[in-house]
């Protein structure tokens, strides 16, 4: 057990619920793919609390954010894959709109990909640098220095983990609700240029952040 757990517990479960780009993905592959897509998302994400939480407790995010080219090279790569994913739905919305026009019938969802959605989710929560930085900071005021790090890091990602289920599970079905209402409409393709806009705009903010 953690030092102080139902605060650990509040303070979690609050910034689980503020919408970041974890949130934007599972909202982004539920329109793609259905509720499933974006539940296998959200799996992925939160597969990569682990990943931050054991690099916490042993200390080498510490070594990450005094290296200038370990972090810089982090942020590279955790913003580059969000452009990666926001030119690839703007992409698709486009092209759906000229299928639309050429073919007047309705979009179909394209086939849900459990690996793919995995991956996606996983690699953007890995590389995230903010993510980093958060257990970093956040994670040791709660470890108890009598006790395993380790045990007590995981512990707390494991705590994270199913808030975060929770949440992004309820807000996939939520999307998946509104998606077969407006599946017909050019909303669908509104949503998907809007969250791919999005994810670019988050990748160029990694890349313009100077390292703290």
């Amino acid at each position: 057990m953690i030092d102080q757990f139902w605060t650990f517990f509040i303070a979690i479960t609050l910034l689980t619920l503020f919408p970041g780009v974890d949130s934007l993905l599972v909202v982004r592959n539920t329109s793609r793919g259905g509720w499933k897509d974006g539940i296998a998302t959200s799996t992925g994400i939160c597969s990569g609390l682990f990943v931050h939480a054991m690099v916490s407790a042993l200390g080498i995010s510490a070594l990450l954010l005094q290296s200038a080219i370990a972090f810089n090279g982090l942020k590279l790569i955790g913003g580059g894959y969000l452009l990666w994913l926001g030119c690839c739905s703007l992409w698709h919305a486009v092209r759906r709109k000229k299928m639309d026009v050429l073919e007047w019938q309705p979009t179909i969802p394209r086939k849900f990909q459990l690996s793919r959605s995995l991956r996606e989710g996983f690699v953007c929560n890995v590389f995230n640098p903010k993510t980093l930085l958060f257990y970093m900071a956040f994670l040791p005021q709660f470890i108890d220095p009598s006790r395993s790090a380790i045990l007590q890091s995981l512990f707390m990602a494991m705590v994270h983990f199913c808030i975060a289920m929770v949440y992004q599970g309820i807000l996939a079905i939520l999307v998946c609700q509104i998606s077969d209402w407006f599946k017909n409409h050019s909303l669908g393709r509104l949503l998907e240029g809007l969250a791919g806009a999005i994810l670019i705009s988050f990748g160029l903010r990694i890349f313009w952040e100077r390292r703290i």
